[in-house]
């Protein structure tokens, strides 16, 4: 099974090589790296060209947003499966790819998700949220409930059926996304109890305090463009995140 990996990238010379190095690391080695670099200036493209990826097909051009970026590249996409690895995140260990090629063995199966952990950005080896994820329901999704998304890896139809990232959402399109899949796209999911992947802390949704209001107000508008709740269910999101510094959610 070809796993397509997409990672967009703007000015992340500094984190590439741990993310490379895990993504070489793999068992699981029908790989396909699709590079979407919105115009870096860092010495991103020229780390690329010597330390990238053996089946890495790298492209810079301009785009919108994160989620453009992301879409542009699972456009380029060839593999029968498509997940997303920023650049400042890494595989948790070198099997991870292995068992999420195993699990869609299954053709009922049309995503696949498991745990993450997010760390500190000075030190990968310090867990500072852990985020088990658990088995899905859809009864869950109003309680805030969504699959971690650096997890995810989907059947690339999934896509073509269900559409690709809602750019309008600068933030949320990733939470947006899920709750598309999962109510009108009825994506059947299965779920790896396994950490996936180690996140490092300070992305763009908790970078300020506009990042976590404008975050909020696009939580809340895809929550009521798919008849999930309202604002107990955007109070709820936002709660369950306090267990994870506890290291039981």
């Amino acid at each position: 099974m070809k796993i397509s990996i997409v990672t967009a990238v703007m000015n992340g010379r500094a984190t590439l090589p741990d993310m490379l190095q895990s993504l070489g690391e793999q068992s699981h080695t029908e790989i396909e790296h699709i590079v979407q670099d919105g115009g870096s200036t860092d010495g991103t493209l020229g780390y690329l060209a010597l330390a990238g990826h053996r089946a890495m097909t790298l492209q810079s051009a301009p785009d919108t947003g994160i989620y453009d970026a992301i879409n542009q590249g699972i456009v380029r996409a060839t593999g029968d499966v498509v997940g997303v690895l920023h650049a400042d995140d890494q595989l948790a260990d070198g099997d991870v790819l292995a068992m999420i090629a195993e699990a869609f063995d299954d053709p009922a199966v049309d995503g696949v998700y498991g745990d993450l952990q997010y760390v500190a950005r000075d030190d990968p080896d310090r867990v500072i949220r852990h985020w088990r994820a658990g088995t899905f329901d859809p009864a869950k999704l109003r309680r805030g409930w969504m699959p971690p998304h650096p997890t995810v890896y989907l059947r690339r139809s999934v896509f073509e059926q269900a559409g690709l990232y809602d750019t309008s959402y600068r933030i949320s399109g990733d939470y947006e996304a899920m709750l598309r899949f999962l109510t009108s796209g009825q994506v059947r999911l299965a779920y790896l109890p396994h950490v996936m992947v180690r996140m490092k802390m300070g992305g763009i949704s908790n970078r300020s305090i506009a990042h976590m209001v404008r975050k909020s107000r696009e939580d809340y508008r895809a929550i009521r463009r798919h008849g999930v709740g309202g604002v107990g269910t955007l109070l709820a999101k936002n709660l369950s995140k306090l267990r994870q510094f506890a290291g039981r959610g």
